[in-house]
């Protein structure tokens, strides 16, 4: 049997719920300025159905985000709101498990073309880099959906002392491919060349993800997974300031469901599972559960 690591689900979807407000294309950042102690309440949710990571609510803490409204100058002050809430859930649930510094795609998700080149885009992350390298536990660059955005990300967290997982997002009906069209197994000179401590497939369709992972476990390096609860990535979400009421969740991916997805990357050898959008703590409680179940440590 193996040791698995059990990450959390759902972050910032998880806040925009909790907090009944309207979306607005700040996202879950919008929900942390409000509602800040629902951060912290999200987080512990999490470890204490058996999480054993909690992902910082700095997906979207970035300074090419925020200069859009106005609070730039806040960048700083979010990031230490979000790690600080994790940290103390960490606390407060004992003490055990990890902190990991999340870092998203610059300018939007899903949508790779908009990014910056990998030299551009590795100085403008090293900003959130900077600010979280003391206060967490490893590095976790999240969607990366094309080989340069990937690039980018790599580049702002080497040589900063900490793991660093790499999760790249794939296409919903061909999980063989990168949301750019781009091959999977593209990414093995870039994998190569960073040498990150594990690669992820995050925020796709988990009937898409176990095709993913057959590629990326030719990698050499520990891999996992954590799949969305999206219908589909809507084409409105792919516009201009997009809000996430142009998402809708699924109806068939309950905690059963979704469970035994992971179950099964888990056989094709994956060491960290967990959830993103819409998988929630009763999902995350549901794996923690199959997996005791079948005989694997969650560390």
């Amino acid at each position: 049997m193996a040791q698995v690591t059990l990450l959390d689900g759902s972050i910032g979807q998880e806040l925009v719920k909790r907090s009944g407000d309207r979306a607005t294309p700040l996202w879950s950042t919008q929900v942390m300025i409000d509602h800040p102690k629902l951060v912290g309440e999200v987080h512990l949710d999490y470890f204490n159905v058996g999480a054993t990571v909690a992902t910082t609510n700095t997906y979207a803490v970035l300074r090419d985000r925020l200069v859009r409204i106005g609070l730039e100058d806040k960048v700083g002050q979010l990031t230490d709101t979000a790690v600080r809430a994790a940290r103390r859930a960490r606390a407060a649930s004992g003490g055990k498990g990890r902190v990991a510094g999340a870092i998203g795609p610059l300018v939007q998700s899903y949508k790779p073309e908009t990014c910056p080149p990998a030299a551009e885009a590795a100085k403008m992350y090293a900003e959130p880099v900077g600010l979280m390298k003391d206060h967490v536990d490893l590095f976790l660059l999240e969607t990366m959906s094309s080989v340069d955005q990937a690039e980018g990300a790599l580049r702002a967290v080497a040589g900063q002392g900490l793991p660093v997982w790499l999760a790249v997002s794939v296409d919903d009906h061909d999980g063989t491919r990168l949301r750019s069209g781009e091959p999977v197994a593209d990414l093995a000179q870039t994998v190569a060349k960073h040498l990150p401590d594990a690669v992820l497939v995050n925020c796709s369709r988990p009937e898409a993800i176990g095709a993913a992972l057959e590629v990326i476990k030719g990698f050499g390096v520990p891999f996992g997974a954590y799949g969305n609860g999206f219908a589909e990535i809507s084409e409105g979400f792919l516009g201009d300031a997009p809000t996430v009421d142009a998402l809708e969740q699924r109806k068939d991916m309950g905690p059963l469901d979704y469970a035994e997805y992971v179950m099964g990357w888990v056989g094709q050898g994956a060491t960290i599972v967990g959830g993103c959008c819409e998988i929630g703590p009763a999902h995350i409680a549901e794996i923690a559960r199959c997996l005791q179940a079948a005989g694997h440590e969650i560390v």
